[in-house]
């Protein structure tokens, strides 16, 4: 019996772990009894550093990682491999390229099997072979291939993933087997804290939920929450559907009501843009979200007319041209409107004026006929209908008369199946008018859930706001590392599994609670620390050369490990030279005849330091190298860098502060007043010259300073650029 040992500690784990089960499950069915025992390791008695190997043992054989244990299997049993051993050997080679979850990394690698696949039906030759059960494994693990897949981006992949699919059902089997165990961890650890124990009734009947963003802006962390919850209910606690519905504000433009803003869905041509409704599609794809169907509100414009007719028409709408102040102070007050008792008849007439848009429909509206003075004044007769003239960017100018939100999401979530709606508790005073619109209309009850907005100090979550400060160039832009938008805080570095976690792990309560970004930046450290690999950075101004004695006659390198505690990444080269340089800071600390650590080299003794009087600024070091001396009896342990041996590379680190400078706003802040404008501070240095080897986004250490992200390579005459990644620990 030969044994493949399993970690299925993480999902991103799953995308190296699913193409060695499925190879060792396709050698198990060829066979007529199981030959290979794959075993399912439980997490909790690994280290963090043994969660990512898989082991294959035969005999007192051990292989381990993915493509050595598809490379040793192909060599025990002939019969995987197939015709042309060197195209399949290119392609196993390439598995692990599969498993990023950044799409712009994942795409140009998606892209080249596509187009290898446009004359075949298999990676290799005219039959099924290791290559192709092993990248379908790879593909099927990683949940932002799965979700390209699903849009049709690349048709002869697709093609040919579908293909296998229904080849091998025993694969499907596989991994169904191995989900469910990874789920079960996965969960377990994710939500560690958090009550998921709500009361969903008839989810005997099955789940269908809804998120519908409005793409007037990028998602932020708050719809983040509502995405990931609704996600988790419709395919990880009930076997569901989950529906992506686009939805568009009306509010800016048309009336603000005095308790109750309404909204309009995806009806505001003026505020839409293909951009924000990409983006969403693709952030979502990055959180391992995946709609099964996508709609937009304006799909059902027909339907919601004839609702309107059929409440107009039943007494229970009527038609108003009373002024917007007029209409909000009388809301406010709990007084009825004077058009209030027009008949159904005077009401339709009106209504048809305002579906030609002739300047009488213009200033007319139509609200439901609910109560003018009850204590909850979003029952204070709210507008359902109103008048826009403009293009619509998916009708046209079919239409010039639209639903309100309130009117609209009621009805479409009955009509699309939705059988819960999660959404934020702001919208707790709008639920008795969300029933009352399907009661009134004799819809099918949705149940509605109401959980906590996610809300963090010094943040802004209003797209309005946030709009205002991307427009007026206050930011970058909608992906800045300042904001609180997923694109933002991943440009900040934020990784996707950290950003899961957290927010699961806050689950659907109702309690609001304020946040402290430490928080999420610390449980984003678990996920980088272990992986970041360590260089040496060192802020260029005031730098001072230091000359090191009885150390090398001439440069050299080394080979160094990247991370004293991750083998796996490899190693880099380090420099050594008697011509050093370090900071000025570090400088002014020695004492001559102080014994001092070079770190990754070794002691050294301060023998001369020459100041500049004026200043009072270290201009040169004479350093003598003391390598016998015991490194935990230093005070200091500083970084240095060689000038000679290497090409330095000229960076800038960035860091950011919170852009607001209060913790939470109130009613009466005026945004102007609460804005940090110092929020930016750039440091220029020198690092080594492994940081030429980067690509944007990947993250890094560098000794001393902390985790950056790389948001620009280096290039001849271009410094790199790399913004600090917060840790959760104060300043």
């Amino acid at each position: 019996m030969i044994q493949l040992d399993l970690s299925v500690a993480t999902c991103a784990s799953q995308t190296a772990l699913l193409p060695a089960v499925l190879i060792t499950s396709s050698i198990n069915e060829a066979r007529p009894s199981p030959i290979i025992n794959i075993h399912l390791k439980d997490t909790s008695l690994l280290t963090e550093d043994e969660k990512s190997i898989i082991k294959f043992q035969a005999g007192d054989k051990t292989v381990t990682g993915t493509i050595p244990i598809i490379q040793e299997l192909c060599a025990q049993f002939p019969f995987l491999v197939g015709k042309d051993a060197k195209v399949e050997n290119e392609w196993i080679s390439r598995l692990n390229s599969f498993h990023t979850l950044d799409f712009k990394t994942l795409e140009p690698i998606l892209q080249h099997l596509d187009t290898h696949l446009l004359p075949r039906s298999f990676i290799s030759g005219y039959f099924l072979s290791t290559p192709d059960i092993a990248l379908w494994g790879a593909l099927r693990g990683n949940r932002v291939a799965i979700a390209t897949l699903k849009r049709g981006t690349f048709v002869n992949l697709t093609r040919w993933y579908k293909f296998l699919e229904e080849l091998c059902p025993w694969a499907t089997s596989a991994v169904q087997s191995l989900n469910a165990a990874s789920r079960e961890k996965k969960l377990a650890k994710s939500k560690e804290g958090a009550s998921y124990d709500i009361v969903l009734k008839n989810t005997e009947n099955g789940v269908v939920t809804r998120f519908p963003p409005e793409p007037s802006g990028y998602l932020h962390i708050g719809h983040a929450k509502a995405a990931l919850l609704n996600d988790y209910f419709a395919h990880e606690k009930y076997n569901g559907t989950l529906i992506l519905r686009f939805v568009y504000d009306m509010y800016k433009l048309i009336m603000v009501e005095a308790y109750s803003s309404f909204r309009f869905d995806d009806t505001n041509p003026s505020n839409e843009k293909q951009e924000f409704q990409d983006a969403i599609v693709e952030d979502l794809a990055l959180m391992g979200i995946r709609p099964d169907k996508v709609s937009y509100t304006s799909d059902y414009f027909d339907e919601l007319y004839e609702h309107c007719l059929q409440i107009i028409k039943a007494g229970k709408a009527y038609a108003d041209d009373t002024d917007k102040e007029t209409m909000k102070k009388q809301r406010w007050d709990g007084l009825p409107s004077q058009r209030r008792d027009l008949s159904p008849e005077e009401s339709l007439a009106h209504l048809e004026e305002m579906k030609k848009g002739t300047p009488e429909g213009l200033r007319w509206c139509i609200r439901a006929k609910i109560s003018f003075d009850d204590k909850n004044k979003a029952l204070r007769d709210p507008v359902i209908y109103r008048c826009n003239p403009a293009t619509h960017h998916r009708t046209g100018n079919t239409w010039v008369t639209y639903p309100t939100y309130d009117f609209a999401c009621p009805i479409v979530d009955s009509m699309e199946g939705v059988t819960h709606a999660l959404r934020t508790i702001e919208y707790r005073d709008r639920n008795p008018q969300y029933q009352w619109m399907l009661d009134t209309l004799n819809l099918r009850t949705v149940q509605v859930w109401d959980f906590a907005r996610m809300n963090f100090i010094r943040t802004l979550l209003s797209k309005r706001k946030l709009t205002k400060l991307v427009e007026s160039g206050v930011v970058w832009g909608w992906d800045d590392p300042r904001f609180p938008t997923i694109r933002g805080i991943r440009r900040r570095g934020m990784t996707i599994p950290a950003l899961r976690e957290f927010i699961l792990k806050q689950g659907p309560s109702k309690n609001v609670t304020l946040f402290d970004w430490g928080l999420i930046w610390a449980t984003n450290k678990k996920y980088i620390d272990p992986v970041a690999p360590r260089y040496t950075a060192i802020e260029i101004k005031d730098i001072v050369k230091a000359t090191v004695t009885g150390g090398p006659a001439a440069p050299y390198i080394e080979k160094r490990q990247k991370h004293v505690k991750n083998t796996a990444l490899g190693d880099k080269v380090v420099a050594f030279s008697s011509s050093i340089v370090l900071e000025q800071s570090d400088a002014k600390s020695f004492n001559e005849n102080e014994e001092i650590t070079l770190m990754n080299w070794g002691n050294a003794i301060v023998r001369k330091i020459s100041t500049d009087n004026s200043t009072g600024k270290v201009t040169h070091l004479e350093l003598q190298l003391h390598m016998t001396g015991d490194v935990k009896k230093t005070e200091k342990k500083v970084t240095w860098l060689s000038t000679e041996g290497q090409s330095l590379v000229p960076i800038e680190l960035f860091d950011f502060d919170y852009l607001l400078t209060k913790d939470s706003l109130s009613e009466d802040d005026t945004l102007e007043d609460v804005l940090n404008f110092n929020t930016e501070f750039r440091v220029s240095g020198l690092a080594d010259c492994n940081i030429s080897e980067f690509n944007v986004g990947d993250i890094l250490q560098f000794d001393r300073k902390g985790f950056y992200r790389v948001d620009r390579v280096p290039a001849p005459g271009v410094p790199g650029v790399f913004f600090n990644i917060p840790t959760g620990k104060q300043k």
